[in-house]
């Protein structure tokens, strides 16, 4: 079973789910090869917008196969479907065996409320790969780099049920602002108005965002649009138990920055931790963006926004509130003037609608920082 935290409460598998048999709706039949047998259905996991099943098959030549299930059941839930089945499909040709290769999706015959992802089934050990092996594969997503040279995707993706607006954008502080509002205010529709929260997201969106992101598209300096997992937590890691290499699933994949991959990366909730970061960063190529003494703020920033969609997606759980509240008081107190021109050119405008409603760094001999000799804030959003 992967770690979950024993601060979140975990969902049950309904009782008229629990049980095994031979039945699979007929769409999830469809998906797979004409003459395929269904030999028996097995609850997987559940989650609160899934549940997962495995599904033994004998296929028209005789062979028996094993299948990952997915069922979604929230709002959106064909959406959700289609987002992990085009995230899992562009994963698959950026890492050959790095993923599930996906069969099909679709809506159920007899229920359309409700939307199945299907994938060949994976056997794989609940454990983290090594560091090295775990970047270099994440480093290999990332060298797919956008097909048109803009941040987004052609099709909706979803972190659990929360969704990802990817309307291409031609800047990524377009592309992050409008995820990170869009995320602030389904935080707030999920667990209540909060003076302090509204006031410094504001500041966050027209402030600390353009001051930390803009940056890395001016003076001459260029973000490249490269493919992220987008939910890469270590729950969405394993080991596959024959080949002994790393395997990355449940994605909600668009083109954006590479550095919102580790957004994940920190958090002691994790197991995967700043050192991951390092490593990816020791790849030759992988270096960080420009200005580099900022990556460890930059991930701070990215961080937040998965502390607000985890509250959004765990509404039971109230401390993942309060830890995004923490980091946004420090990088608003440390950004909260905002990007000026004095040292970098300006190439656009912070984006106007809002809301309504110091770490410790290196630096070499000639005032150049050394991200290896920085050190990550103390986290706030552990």
């Amino acid at each position: 079973m992967v770690y979950i935290d024993p601060e979140f409460v975990l969902p049950t598998i309904p009782e008229n789910e629990s049980g095994g048999g031979t039945e699979v709706d007929a769409n999830v039949l469809a998906a797979l090869p004409e003459g395929t047998v269904i030999k028996w259905v097995q609850p997987y996991g559940i989650s609160f917008w899934a549940l997962s099943k495995t599904v033994d098959a004998i296929m028209p030549d005789g062979r028996e196969q094993r299948y990952f299930l997915k069922v979604y059941n929230a709002a959106r839930a064909f959406e959700i479907a289609r987002g992990e089945y085009e995230s899992t499909k562009e994963l698959v040709a950026a890492i050959p065996g790095g993923a599930p290769t996906p069969v099909g999706f679709g809506v159920y015959a007899d229920d359309p409320t409700r939307a199945f992802f299907l994938a060949e089934f994976r056997d794989m050990k609940d454990v983290l790969p090594g560091d090295k092996e775990l970047v270099s594969l994440v480093a290999k997503i990332h060298q797919k780099t956008s097909p048109n040279g803009k941040f987004g995707y052609h099709v909706t993706t979803f972190s659990g049920k929360h969704p990802t607006d990817t309307t291409w954008c031609d800047t990524w502080e377009e592309f992050f602002t409008r995820s990170m509002k869009d995320t602030m205010q389904a935080e707030l529709a999920t667990q209540g108005p909060h003076a302090e929260l509204e006031e410094l997201s504001e500041k966050i969106l027209t402030k600390v965002i353009p001051r930390l992101i803009r940056p890395m598209e001016t003076g001459g300096r260029k973000i490249t649009p490269v493919l992220v997992h987008g939910d890469l937590w270590h729950g969405n890691i394993s080991v596959d138990c024959e080949t002994e290499e790393p395997v990355v699933y449940d994605p909600c994949c668009f083109y954006g920055h590479n550095e919102y991959d580790f957004s994940m990366w920190r958090a002691d909730r994790y197991r995967t931790k700043d050192r991951h970061v390092s490593a990816y960063f020791d790849l030759p190529g992988m270096e960080p963006n420009e200005p580099s003494d900022e990556v460890w703020d930059r991930n701070a920033l990215y961080a937040m926004r998965s502390d607000l969609a985890v509250s959004i997606l765990w509404p039971a759980n109230k401390n993942m509130r309060e830890l995004a509240l923490n980091e946004m008081r420090r990088l608003v107190a440390k950004y909260g003037e905002g990007y000026t021109d004095e040292e970098y050119i300006v190439v656009s405008e912070a984006p106007q609608e809002v809301l309504s409603g110091e770490s410790s760094v290196g630096e070499d001999d000639k005032g150049h920082f050394n991200w290896k000799s920085g050190l990550m804030p103390v986290p706030t959003n552990a």
